[in-house]
């Protein structure tokens, strides 16, 4: 490898198969244990781990036989590679073949940037249950890097990531492991893909409103098919526009407090996005009734529902590093505890063994906002607006459907709301949407 290969990887960071270390110490072979239980890495010798900074390590022949050893001393034993490239020195850890591997008695794991120590029962389930077989690091050979490849989408990622931008794209979807031989894996097709639609039928979102307490009246209802980051900003403005918002006066000032925090829902969102099982044929539903809000994903817990919250087994570890690069998540599996400290009695967690569901209890009260969608009396005029405001490109056949009225009969109201200039048509029939004049 050569010294501007690694300087770049050095660039992009600490993740998931890249761990920085300024000198030797017993903690390696933590690390080179967690790499062989995932999918391999490399270990960076003469950089500061919270800086990226180089400070250089210079590698002798003890020091080479120590790291060795290391390696060596596993249960079962394996070999890795030592490289001296000028002032840095690469350990090259590959993914092990004979899973799970212990150092000292102890097995770890891979978790973004972390190696995180787990039981040999916890392991030998998580590689029983995913079958040695990542969803997430499958190469896609269906994918066009250069039809289907989301620019804008990327772009978003190195910048949020933080990422030099100098650094050219092939460069860094191979150092973040998502491109090999010019094939994207799937990661990079749920990441950087103009629509998941194409590729994951099942990868779809769907998100519905009803209007009571059964899933039998739909409101509003829209599918999230683009690719992850555009998905997640998507389902959490949808959850924000149907979701009561409380106003509070302080001296001269209103404040608008939602019911439920953007930075939970987004919690919330993320893990079933990122920790669900994607060869399931299942989809991540989310479900707002009158009394609560279910999040649920194909794929239950990889350990006892008793540890939730306190270890963190992903099936995606790929798409895990992804989203903590992008600070979305302030550590790999911190958002369970950080919903309950917010939520406390009002969140249920429930593992049903092939899927998870996260449910927030609503307070169900008569006196709401006007633009929070209730079961109160209304005139079918006052319908068709809030329909349109919560989704302005509902058909008159979607309208006719949810409030259980002949097309006709909408048709003309919705000619009387233009006249009166209450709505206005924006665009083709086809294509195009409502707009309500305020």
């Amino acid at each position: 490898m050569m010294y501007s290969d690694i300087v770049e990887i050095i660039k992009i960071g600490e993740g998931y198969t890249i761990e920085f270390k300024e000198k030797i110490s017993d903690s390696i072979a933590k690390d080179i244990c967690a790499f062989a239980n995932s999918s391999g890495g490399k270990i960076i010798l003469g950089v500061r781990d919270k800086t990226g900074e180089i400070v250089g390590f210079k590698l002798t022949n003890n020091i080479k036989s120590k790291i060795q050893n290391y390696a060596r001393n596993l249960e079962p034993s394996l070999i890795v590679n030592v490289e001296q490239i000028k002032n840095l020195t690469v350990i090259y850890v590959p993914e092990g073949k004979e899973k799970p591997y212990f150092v000292n008695g102890r097995c770890y794991l891979r978790q973004g940037a972390n190696s995180q120590q787990l039981s040999r029962d916890e392991i030998r389930n998580f590689f029983q249950k995913t079958n040695l077989i990542r969803f997430d690091r499958k190469l896609n050979h269906e994918f066009n890097l250069i039809e289907d490849f989301n620019d804008k989408a990327f772009s978003g990622f190195v910048e949020n990531a933080r990422i030099d931008k100098s650094l050219g794209k092939e460069h860094i979807l191979k150092n973040l492991n998502l491109l090999e031989d010019g094939v994207l894996t799937n990661a990079g097709v749920l990441f950087f893909a103009k629509s998941i639609r194409k590729f994951f039928l099942n990868s779809v979102i769907t998100a519905v409103l009803y209007q009571g307490y059964e899933g039998i009246d739909i409101l509003d209802r829209q599918d999230f098919e683009e690719d992850f980051i555009t998905n997640l900003a998507g389902i959490i403005k949808f959850l924000l526009r149907n979701l009561r918002v409380k106003s509070i006066i302080k001296g001269l000032k209103r404040y608008d407090i939602p019911e439920f925090s953007e930075e939970v829902l987004r919690e919330i969102v993320l893990n079933a996005m990122v920790h669900r099982d994607y060869f399931s044929e299942g989809r991540i539903l989310i479900e707002i009734f009158k009394d609560r809000v279910e999040v649920s994903n194909p794929g239950g817990l990889l350990f006892e529902k008793e540890l939730l919250g306190k270890k963190s087994i992903t099936r995606n570890p790929l798409l895990a590093d992804l989203v903590y690069r992008m600070g979305l998540v302030e550590k790999i599996g911190s958002g369970i505890n950080k919903i309950r400290r917010v939520l406390g009695d009002n969140v249920i967690f429930e593992d049903e063994g092939d899927g998870f569901r996260v449910t927030l209890k609503r307070e169900t009260i008569e006196n709401v906002p006007e633009n929070v969608p209730e079961n109160v009396p209304e005139s079918r005029p006052d319908n068709i607006i809030r329909l349109m405001k919560n989704n302005p490109k509902i058909t008159i056949k979607e309208i006719s459907r949810i409030l259980k009225v002949n097309e006709k009969t909408i048709k003309r109201d919705i000619k009387k709301l233009k006249e009166d200039r209450k709505i206005r048509r924006v665009g083709p029939d086809k294509g195009g949407y409502w707009e309500v004049v305020e």
